[in-house]
């Protein structure tokens, strides 16, 4: 492997850890609370982080991804918590699969980063380039998480840790 995918990969790895480890003070109830002046929770984005990178690399390649049914329909872009139901997973039930995406997309695409796809509206062609967007997007969401907490602490009155 080439060591620029290394570092690729040393970065889906790091910034996903860093993530996690943002959250792993965070409570169920904590993770589902929409504070004043925004229209989705914490929940929400980690399982927007697990889905757009998935699509992403889908709509590049058109192969079907393995992530779980239903996962679109609630965490895709335009989606929203408020249309949650009882089988849409917890915040606890995000955080394992959040932890093996990066693995998965490794063993899966490792050899395949510099394959050539028909270019996307945004002139991408390769996964490499596809991952690169995609932690670009985690790192947007990351700063949406910490907004969340820091409005959470305000409105709760709790110390979250960020």
């Amino acid at each position: 492997m080439k060591r620029r995918h290394e570092v690729l990969f040393e970065q889906l790895n790091t910034y996903r850890s860093e993530l996690l480890e943002m959250v792993a003070e965070v409570s169920e109830t904590e993770a589902d609370i929409i504070p004043q002046g925004f229209n989705n929770n914490i929940r929400w984005n980690l399982g927007h982080i697990y889905v757009d990178q998935y699509l992403w690399i889908q709509a590049l390649t058109k192969e079907d991804i393995p992530f779980p049914m239903g996962f679109n329909e609630w965490f895709g872009y335009g989606t929203s918590p408020y249309r949650f139901t009882d089988e849409t997973p917890t915040f606890s039930e995000l955080i394992p699969i959040l932890q093996l995406q990066p693995q998965v997309i490794q063993e899966l695409y490792q050899d395949r980063l510099e394959e050539e796809f028909t270019p996307t509206e945004m002139g991408m062609h390769t996964i490499e380039q596809m991952l690169i967007r995609t932690i670009f997007h985690e790192g947007l969401h990351m700063g949406a998480i910490q907004a969340l907490m820091r409005q959470l602490r305000k409105e709760v009155g709790e110390s979250l840790t960020y």
